[in-house]
């Protein structure tokens, strides 16, 4: 039976020193890999094309906006969407292409894996490493991203969910200085979209920090981290507390 046709959507900007892992780990599970470049300044766009991607320049426009251009630039209604940051590990690259291998009455409409957090500097998670657990496989023609600058999720309606058992493993910072500028900025964009009554900003507020730095540190298991993990649940905390003040201070 012929399998369906696969392609792998990623969104990039100055990722020239960790694009290649990415593209590498699924151009032999794929039939095309699309990567939208908003403006790199590096050798992302290079590297990309050395490898057999189709690269398109885009400017930023938001993470959802992005991820919903790069799905209509794919030839293919089936989606593998990556980001630059994420390798698929070879167990979950073959439960890919057994999906792709059902027929198409069997093969539900989205998939959901784990994205494992690896530590800057660290080649493999840490015990018990936290995750997401995103829908990234899809058919575009039935669930689609959100078109939201900060919430990059697919919207899968009433469609049913399949879960898949392997994983992705997600090198999202390449140091903790990388944790901090990347946090301002993410947050900045919340500010802009996020809508909060600024007499819930100040009674939130004190509680804020406490609160959050408890959940990473503890309940997303950075204390298993050592002292890394303690600095980037700090870091964590330190920026979603200065995300209420922008909320407060942003003026629409």
């Amino acid at each position: 039976m012929q399998r369906a046709k696969l392609s792998c959507c990623i969104i990039a900007a100055n990722e020239g020193d960790r694009i290649a892992r990415c593209i590498e780990a699924v151009r032999d599970i794929v039939d095309e890999i699309v990567v939208v470049d908003s403006g790199s300044k590096d050798d992302t766009v290079a590297k990309s094309q050395a490898l057999g991607a189709r690269t398109i320049y885009n400017a930023w426009v938001g993470y959802g906006p992005q991820k919903r251009f790069a799905e209509d630039c794919a030839q293919n209604d089936w989606i593998l969407n990556l980001d630059a940051d994420e390798v698929v590990t070879p167990d979950l690259a073959r439960e890919i292409v057994s999906v792709m291998q059902l027929p198409d009455d069997q093969r539900l409409p989205a998939y959901r894996f784990r994205q494992i957090t690896v530590y800057p500097g660290h080649e493999r998670p840490r015990l018990w490493a936290d995750y997401h657990n995103y829908v990234r496989l899809y058919d575009r023609r039935r669930v689609r991203f959100r078109d939201s600058l900060v919430h990059d999720t697919v919207d899968t309606g009433s469609h049913a969910v399949g879960q898949l058992t392997g994983a992705a493993l997600h090198f999202s910072w390449r140091s903790i200085d990388h944790v901090r500028s990347k946090l301002e900025k993410y947050t900045d964009l919340q500010a802009k979209e996020l809508r909060k009554p600024r007499w819930y900003v100040i009674a939130r507020l004190p509680f804020e920090y406490p609160i959050l730095f408890f959940r990473y540190y503890v309940l997303r298991r950075n204390c298993t981290g050592g002292l890394i993990g303690l600095r980037i649940a700090h870091e964590i905390a330190r920026a979603r507390t200065r995300r209420l003040v922008k909320i407060a201070t942003y003026r629409r």
